[in-house]
């Protein structure tokens, strides 16, 4: 009986450590729960949502127009915000007349980016008219939910360093359960 509760100690140390030699890798490394909080990305996520962030794609590829990524708040990296990708580095963006528009050497005059994920009639709206150009690294991004986002138009463009990852999967509540995939514009 004495060797039997040892043999059966010992086998469970040995589970543990296979699982955390398994688990803790994939979850500081590959991907991440993050818990959504707030009203800023309503009506593409909703406060409460659960969802998992890919953190290893952008290691290998960088974030692109439409993604919606999870960063750390550049004022105080403490915090968390997901927002979308909106503009690119390199790039030039003006708000006015309620739209978003982009300045790249696709589209030197500007152009209208088309925001089909919006709610209908939600404008885009800035205290300024002025043309924000975009640094290496930097990305412009904004809350679906326009009137109630604390975004790029208050605290600036977003660091590639800041980014965490984007979104992968919602995995809560589970009748919204969802994959992901970058948006085409």
């Amino acid at each position: 009986m004495f060797k039997t509760y040892f043999e059966y100690i010992f086998e469970l140390i040995k589970v543990v450590l296979v699982s955390l030699v398994i688990i803790i890798p994939i979850r500081y490394f590959l991907i991440q729960p993050f818990y959504v909080k707030g009203a800023s990305m309503e009506p593409s996520f909703f406060d409460h949502e659960y969802l998992i962030i890919d953190e290893i794609s952008y290691r290998f590829e960088k974030p692109i127009r439409g993604d919606t990524v999870v960063f750390r708040y550049p004022r105080n990296p403490q915090e968390y915000f997901i927002k979308r990708i909106i503009g690119l580095p390199g790039e030039k963006i003006q708000i006015r007349d309620g739209h978003v528009y982009i300045f790249n050497s696709e589209g030197e005059d500007g152009f209208l980016l088309e925001e089909d994920y919006l709610s209908e009639g939600i404008k885009t709206f800035s205290l300024t008219e002025d043309v924000i150009e975009l640094g290496e690294g930097q990305y412009y991004v904004l809350g679906d939910n326009r009137t109630s986002s604390k975004d790029s138009r208050s605290f600036g463009a977003v660091d590639e360093s800041f980014i965490v990852g984007r979104v992968m999967l919602r995995g809560w509540p589970l009748d919204r359960a969802k994959l992901f995939r970058t948006l085409e514009y």
